[in-house]
């Protein structure tokens, strides 16, 4: 590790001019340290930025330095310093495939995490159960994953069943074991195992329902949030009997949450029951709901919201969301999306693959167009085939000029202004527009 900067002599004067010793390596030091480090990396974009040309391989031996040192950081004393170092390696793997070097390592960083979960308090597990995450996305689906499941899985189970652990803590790791299990697919038990897990978790959603009138908002709503979508994504790789029988189970248990004071909680279980209906309708084209009537009711209820008590933007999401939905259970129809990365595009057309893109996109954010660039993991889970190989040439003629981009965006801004300006004008002649 490099040594920290002096900040003058070794004793510096204490009160009465008394001299006192300085930590070499302190909390706040560790974390300013660790975060400004991770700056250059923590966007994806700024590998691709216009500039002189850099060693690739000097630039690569840097970075691997600096990620050595975080994984030793991983192991300080200090949770503060723990904490930055596992957001630091977050970032620096959601942001680029380092597979050799991670590879070298696995099991030095599989037990950073294991100790981080078992020993740390909230922010720290949800900073370990991210990186796991990422790790196994790393590694991809081969017996290095197994290898890290099996040691973690556990763990992540104990904190999820831990009533006396943070919810935040439970959340995090109600999403890592799903994501780790999704990743890790050969053992059929083990994801029967997982799901029922998470099933124990979301159905105490439909237990609090039957208790009172209505569905209400507790602090444990989060959790049932991220347990109910941790298990639709495994729902999406089960085999079409057990699928039939999860179906039979929640399908008609689902619809009470859409009453629920939680917005979250209400598009979770709209979009879960759009899921199950593809899903149904898979597996039986004449896949027949009995309470069809009164679940549309709901539905178009939702998709045309208009209580004041409820906020503007919360408002706008739920009826986009639930318009979606309402098309999904009522007309079979799903509204395509295309998604952008790099020369390619891919399109999102039905519900599995939305909820499958939803979840690896909130656990790579940024990173997430440049993992389904280079990610032979991701590729092969959306069909995309193997990376499409540009040389620097062609990567060069398609990148457009810093000046050019700033150009066109002034011009975009100046039309949209003008277009604003219009709208807004209250002696606009509004027939023009149509």
């Amino acid at each position: 590790m490099p040594k920290p900067k002096k900040r003058g002599s070794n004793h510096q004067r204490g009160a009465g001019g008394q001299p006192r010793n300085v930590q070499p390596f302190s909390d706040e030091d560790a974390s300013i340290e660790t975060m400004s480090h991770c700056s250059g990396f923590s966007d994806p974009a700024s590998f691709t930025e216009d500039g002189p040309e850099v060693d690739e391989e000097a630039t690569q031996e840097d970075l691997e330095y600096k990620l050595k040192g975080f994984i030793d950081l991983t192991l300080d004393k200090s949770a503060k310093t723990r904490q930055a170092a596992l957001e630091s390696l977050k970032s620096a793997f959601s942001s680029k495939i380092l597979y050799e070097f991670i590879m070298e390592r696995r099991m030095t960083l599989t037990d950073s995490i294991e100790r981080c979960i078992k020993k740390g308090k909230s922010d720290e597990q949800c900073a370990a159960a991210g990186l796991a995450c990422l790790l196994c996305v790393q590694m991809g689906s081969g017996i290095e994953s197994e290898e890290i499941f099996k040691t973690l899985g556990p763990i992540l189970k104990k904190v999820v069943c831990d009533g006396t652990a943070s919810v935040q803590a439970r959340q995090a790791c109600a999403t890592c074991l799903a994501i780790c299990c999704f990743i890790v697919t050969d053992d059929i038990t083990e994801l029967y195992s997982t799901m029922e897990c998470l099933e124990n978790i979301f159905t105490k959603a439909y237990q609090r329902d039957r208790d009172t009138n209505g569905v209400s908002s507790t602090h444990n709503t989060v959790l049932h949030v991220s347990a109910l979508l941790a298990w639709t994504l495994l729902l999406t790789i089960c085999p079409m009997n057990e699928v039939k029988k999860k179906i039979e189970m929640h399908l008609h248990k689902l619809p009470s949450l859409l009453s629920c004071d939680d917005l979250n909680m209400r598009i979770a279980a709209g979009e879960t029951l759009a899921l199950l209906f593809e899903l149904a309708r898979e597996t039986d084209a004449d896949f027949f709901y009995e309470d069809m009537d009164l679940l549309t009711e709901k539905l178009r209820a939702l998709a045309t919201d208009g209580n004041k008590h409820r906020a503007k933007v919360d408002k706008r999401k739920q009826r986009s969301v639930f318009r979606d939905v309402l098309r999904a259970v009522e007309e079979r129809d799903f509204p395509t999306e295309m998604v952008k990365f790099g020369p390619e595009r891919m399109y999102i057309d039905c519900w599995v693959k939305k909820q499958t893109y939803e979840t690896f996109k909130e656990i790579l954010g940024s990173g997430m167009q440049y993992h389904l660039q280079s990610n032979d993991f991701l590729r092969n889970v959306f069909e995309l085939g193997p990376p499409v190989m540009l040389d620097a040439a062609t990567l060069k003629t398609m990148k457009i000029p810093r000046f050019e981009r700033h150009l066109y965006n002034s011009a975009a801004f100046k039309a949209r202004t003008k277009a604003r300006s219009k709208c807004r004008d209250k002696r606009a002649d509004v027939g023009e527009f149509f």
